[in-house]
């Protein structure tokens, strides 16, 4: 299993790809560390929500649900990681 660190590089590394305003799903993540299959890739969803909501608390990334920014301590369902707006 991936460690935090390998996680937050990942997410932070693909959303660097992406082209301004794009988003990416924590899917995408997990199947750049675990594969295709589901039994590499899904049980990385759970740490990779964790370290996305690091992230978020850090101010490095902004999780998004519906289009809108989430609280990142209660947020449910499917959401998306964006790069914080730069000034």
């Amino acid at each position: 299993m991936a460690d935090q660190a390998t996680l937050e590089t990942t997410i932070l590394d693909l959303l660097a790809r992406q082209e301004p305003g794009r988003t990416l799903a924590p899917m995408d993540v997990a199947r750049a560390i675990g594969g295709d299959h589901p039994d590499g890739w899904s049980p990385l969803m759970q740490p990779l929500r964790r370290a996305a909501v690091k992230l978020m608390k850090e101010g490095r990334l902004v999780i998004t649900r519906k289009g809108r920014p989430v609280d990142p301590d209660d947020f449910r369902g499917v959401y998306r990681l964006s790069l914080p707006d730069t000034p």
